[in-house]
């Protein structure tokens, strides 16, 4: 017999119908399960900011140098030289970042997977990571991709002639795709941006947390909004994105000229002759994409954006030639090779021209993009662009100041920085804090804290409020700076105002009685009241503490960027601010995996939060039991005692009641009610629900408690 089976393999190794597909208003845990240690290829015990530590930083960056003037024959360099090249390489993988949730960002290596890999503004950024791969095997383990893709663009800077601001090492490589980060619900590339803004002549109504305006772009269109070209409509696209990006107005316009001073857009071909992305491409193509399956395709016939030509006389060279020609020629919109709008000079002279990539004796055509010409038209970006003109020094500081803040915004603060570059400056958007005492007796402040009449309830919860602003995706937030009792966060509806200083005004006096931190004392009244409720339940615990934390000041503190750090909802705390579209388990999901959690922690720690009492505004919701302030598994044993049932009583709000008699016994939200009703939830919740179980239940709670205090700890880590 000849032909294949057709009886499908035993495995489901395709990514065709899952789970999601046949349920999809499921609850989906999978981002709290991402980067499990079984995709991780690396020894157990290896711990890569140890490892880079080890680096020859000097012997790197001579041979990245070396390899900027390297041309390669499959892949050659334009003008003999890849700074253009490793600019994107590494302006890509760092500008996906977005304020809002922190998401993003090149701190991850993942460039490297889907979707980015494929992304068609991510065109031929496969070919850079080429290029890098002799680099990265020579001094593996003690270099990652992520550190090393963003490196490059700061080495092919250097090597352009610009005097950067520094660089700093401590990027981990992921091993498989992020899950946690939503790109938008577009199904197709480059869709509308009007199907991610609810006007699209408003800007600020764009889909938050997104930050680009098409799927599959890292900022804007460059050919316009809706690729048609306005370039006064653009700018304030541009503002919106980079704003959103944590950009101001003077940065934005640095990067634009900065990143278009260097480097070149190629358009000279027919992207229709092009293989598909790295992603779909086939075997053969040894996960290369974009590949022209019909004519060169390399050299003076790469197709990326389908724009094609240079912005500067100099593509190669740090100077001000995007400056002299965006605003020394009148310019008129002209269609490239490909098909894509661009502008071009009116009777630009030959001699201002740059040369072909290939044939110095061949000139070329400059050209802007739409968000270019946007740095003319816009007032405000065109007064500061002449205010560069003035000064190109100042231009030249100013630039490599953003692009080491767009390098880095997603890396931490600047505990986590490593390498002979890190700058001395502190500077606010790493939201500095200072080093906090631990010359004071730890007892003596929790006796006092004992002593102060605060509950359970105001000590774990002012501590938690403290905290859970962390978020892994760029390290920002946490306990550490006690910045609660700052602006914005002390008005934060989420951190109830009124009770939140009555606290406060008793932590103040107790950390001016003792030398302890504010910080220190908020985190270590939450483990009071912990080990009183654990008490009470008959556990004797303590709870893991680390002095050390310090108080940040408002002149230490971006006010404006802390804004995106404010809950909508806390699941924990059984609160949101009003009703969103997203349903509340989905909030609790996307808090949880920010902090840091994995789905145990997350289940009981919700368990224990309801039991001591929490509740943001003293809602007596999810209150399992009847014995609120001990630290006990009740949550769990009565939500899941199929002696009562679960009855719908309002919007977002259902009653308990007691099987035999209909008796109302509790009320609970979505959140409680979704740890007895989704099957994963429902199997750690009979874990902790067990009757041999309850030690461990408050055992767990207080490592997970402990996970959540010092998640922003990086001096101790």
């Amino acid at each position: 017999m000849s032909g294949k089976c057709p009886v499908m393999h035993g495995g489901n190794t395709s990514t065709g119908t899952s789970n999601k597909d046949w349920w999809p208003e499921g609850v989906n845990l999978d981002i709290l399960h991402q980067h499990d240690r079984k995709t991780d290829p690396m020894n157990p015990d290896f711990n890569y900011r140890e490892e880079v530590k080890k680096l020859d930083v000097q012997a790197l960056k001579d041979d990245l140098r070396k390899l900027m003037v390297d041309s390669q024959e499959w892949w050659p360099a334009d003008w003999g030289s890849y700074v253009g090249m490793f600019a994107r390489v590494a302006w890509h993988s760092a500008g996906s970042y977005r304020l809002a949730d922190g998401r993003g960002g090149g701190g991850t290596g993942n460039q490297r997977f889907a979707p980015l890999n494929s992304w068609p503004d991510n065109v031929n950024t496969d070919k850079g990571r080429r290029l890098l791969w002799p680099i990265k095997k020579k001094y593996g383990n003690k270099i990652s991709w992520a550190d090393l893709m963003v490196l490059s663009g700061t080495i092919a800077y250097e090597v352009a002639g610009l005097k950067t601001y520094g660089f700093a090492f401590g990027r981990e490589d992921i091993w498989h795709p992020e899950k946690d980060i939503y790109w938008g619900d577009e199904k197709e590339w480059l869709a509308p941006s009007d199907e991610r803004y609810a006007d699209v002549e408003n800007p600020d109504t764009m889909e938050n947390p997104l930050a680009a305006v098409q799927m599959g772009l890292i900022y804007v269109n460059p050919e316009g909004v809706n690729g048609q070209p306005d370039p006064q409509k653009t700018a304030e696209h541009v503002r919106e994105t980079f704003a959103r990006m944590a950009m101001n107005d003077e940065e934005t316009a640095a990067l634009t000229a900065g990143g278009h001073t260097i480097g070149k857009c190629h358009g000279n071909g027919d992207a229709d002759e092009l293989s598909a992305e790295p992603e779909a491409a086939d075997v053969e193509y040894q996960g290369i994409g974009w590949m022209n399956t019909k004519g060169r395709g390399i050299g003076r016939d790469t197709v990326v954006s389908g724009i094609e030509g240079a912005w500067t006389k100099n593509p190669t060279q740090w100077d001000m030639g995007w400056f002299d020609m965006l605003f020394n020629y009148e310019w008129e919109l002209k269609k490239s090779p490909a098909g894509a709008w661009q502008w071009e000079p009116v009777d630009i002279a030959e001699d201002d021209m740059p040369v072909d990539v290939e044939d110095p004796s061949i000139r070329r055509k400059p050209i802007m993009t739409d968000a270019d010409m946007a740095m003319k038209v816009d007032p405000v970006y065109n007064d500061i662009c002449r205010k560069f003109m003035n000064d190109p020094e100042y231009f030249s500081e100013t630039f490599a100041k953003a692009w080491f803040k767009l390098t880095h915004r997603d890396l931490g603060p600047k505990a986590r920085y490593i390498g002979p570059d890190v700058p001395a400056d502190d500077l606010i958007w790493q939201d500095p804090v200072p080093a906090g005492s631990i010359a004071y007796c730890e007892e003596v402040v929790k006796q006092k804290i004992a002593e102060s009449g605060l509950s359970i309830g105001e000590m774990v919860s002012t501590a938690w409020d403290s905290a859970r602003t962390y978020r892994g995706s760029d390290m920002r937030g946490g306990a550490n700076g006690a910045r609660i009792r700052l602006a914005p966060q002390n008005a934060w509806q989420g951190n109830e105002p009124e009770r939140l200083a009555k606290v406060l005004d008793v932590y103040e006096r107790i950390s001016a009685e003792t030398g302890a931190s504010i910080a220190d004392v908020i985190v270590l009244a939450g483990s009071v009241g912990i080990e009183q409720a654990a008490k009470a339940a008959g556990y004797d615990v303590r709870v893991p503490f680390v002095k050390g934390r310090g108080d940040a000041t408002d002149e230490m503190t971006d006010a404006d960027s802390f804004a995106a750090l404010e809950p909508l909802a806390d699941g924990f705390r059984n609160w949101q601010k009003q009703d969103y579209v997203v349903k509340p388990e989905e909030m609790l999901l996307d808090r949880a995996q920010l902090m840091g959690l994995t789905g145990p922690e997350m289940t009981v720690l919700i368990g224990g939060m309801r039991v001591l009492g929490t509740n943001h505004g003293g809602t007596q919701h999810g209150i399992f039991t009847d014995r609120e302030g001990q630290l006990t598994n009740d949550y769990f044993v009565n939500l899941t005692d199929m002696g009562n049932t679960w009855k719908p009583a309002g919007n977002n709000l259902y009653t308990i009641r007691d099987r035999q008699t209909d008796t109302v016994k509790w009320t609970a939200s979505r959140i409680d009610l979704v740890f007895g009703s989704n099957s994963l939830l429902r199997s750690y919740a009979e874990v902790y629900a067990q009757d041999d179980n309850g030690e461990k239940f408050v055992n767990d709670f207080v490592a997970a408690w402990t996970k959540v205090m010092n998640a922003d700890r990086f001096d101790i880590a």
